[in-house]
């Protein structure tokens, strides 16, 4: 979870996440955790900077050959 993500206002005024909106989003992390926890994998989940933690993650995990990452589609009014 990247902090910048969820502070400040998106469109019209409002949050970007509301307190709704959070436990929505902590909610189906969890259940993807469990989802995938039953299958034999896991998930790792970071609050920071993506540019940090990604970074820190691989340093731990010493053998990474790949990282895949999405970029959020912003509204362009």
């Amino acid at each position: 979870f990247d902090p910048r993500h969820h502070l400040g206002s998106h469109c019209h005024g409002f949050p970007k996440t509301g307190p709704h909106r959070l436990r929505f989003l902590l909610e189906s992390v969890k259940d993807l955790r469990e989802t995938l926890k039953r299958k034999g994998s896991t998930l790792v989940v970071r609050k920071g900077k993506p540019e940090d933690v990604v970074c820190d993650l691989i340093t731990q995990l010493g053998s990474v050959s790949a990282v895949v990452f999405h970029e959020e589609v912003r509204e362009i009014l």
